[in-house]
């Protein structure tokens, strides 16, 4: 079996330099072809053979580490994958959707601490989405629609990775433990095909400061990739999933794929591939795509 190793910088920081290259051959020891997936930003390394695959990933690690770059080892075959599921806040964004909220009610620095314990995985993620989201109560709806236009941004490559998956059959679903206001435009805003989330409870135009149950937390997010691995017909394999908290864990553990975006050090420390410096585009190079592949409208 052969393996590739792939090699990715930000796209707005290309670090992948013709010096590194040579430095990185020099840790293989072994015959490789290489493959510009974007030039200066990521390529790919076949290694048909290697005595040591564990150590060399190490060795890799370790020659790296200051280099700007990110890198995954993996199998050659079976890259690209056929369903994509994806956390929201964080990933698909770049904010969380309620610390956004908690602003409106000036108590975004009490949400926002709440909120960075919970995606660490230091509180349970039920009990502190209800505790959130009680302090939101009597905030009115508009001002949640209008705080989309305002406050949230997308992550770089987000409808380069989604059209570019779907353009090649892939299923996108968005699973977050976010709020369905914020998904509804995600989804529609990036192309999305599904997209799943909790409820934020209103009456006379205003939150009651409750959340619809059943909560959707990292239970409910592995379970719908699970779902959807049967929907599908498809194996675990054929499936990547990516995000940053503790919520979504199992999800990224399940997944033939599991990508930890930018994530908690908790988080990173259990992905088997982990995205430090690229943007969602990584997802792409990661499953061998070229840029010059890459929908981008």
């Amino acid at each position: 079996m052969s393996f590739t190793l792939t090699v990715i910088s930000a796209p707005a920081k290309p670090a992948v330099t013709a010096d590194l290259v040579a430095k990185i051959r020099s840790v293989i020891r072994v015959d490789t072809d290489f493959t510009w997936l974007m030039e200066g930003v990521a390529c790919d390394f076949v290694i048909p053979k290697h005595p040591d695959y564990a150590n060399l990933r190490a060795e890799l690690r370790v020659a790296l580490s200051n280099a700007g770059v990110d890198m995954a080892l993996q199998p050659s075959e079976g890259r690209k994958k056929k369903l994509l599921l994806a956390d929201m806040d964080s990933t698909m964004i770049q904010q969380e959707c309620i610390d956004e909220l908690a602003d409106e009610v000036g108590l975004k620095d009490k949400v926002s601490a709440i909120t960075a314990r919970a995606m660490r995985g230091e509180i349970d993620f039920d009990p502190a989405l209800k505790e959130r989201v009680a302090l939101l109560k009597g905030l009115d709806l508009s001002v949640v629609d209008q705080l989309f236009a305002k406050r949230i941004t997308f992550t770089p490559g987000g409808k380069s990775l989604i059209q570019t998956m779907k353009a090649n059959g892939a299923y996108c679903a968005l699973v977050s433990g976010g709020f369905t206001h914020f998904t509804a435009k995600v989804r529609e805003s990036l192309g999305f095909d599904e997209d799943r989330a909790n409820i934020l409870l209103e009456a006379g135009g205003k939150l009651t400061g409750e959340v619809g149950m059943p909560i959707l937390g990292k239970d409910a997010k592995k379970q719908r990739l699970h779902e959807l691995i049967a929907e599908m017909n498809i194996t675990a394999a054929d499936s990547l999933a990516v995000g940053d908290g503790a919520n979504d864990l199992a999800m990224i553990q399940d997944a033939g794929m599991g990508v930890a975006l930018h994530a908690k050090p908790n988080v990173a420390a259990q992905a088997e591939f982990v995205i430090d410096h690229g943007d969602l585009t990584a997802l792409l190079f990661l499953q061998g795509y070229k840029a010059s592949d890459f929908i981008t409208t």
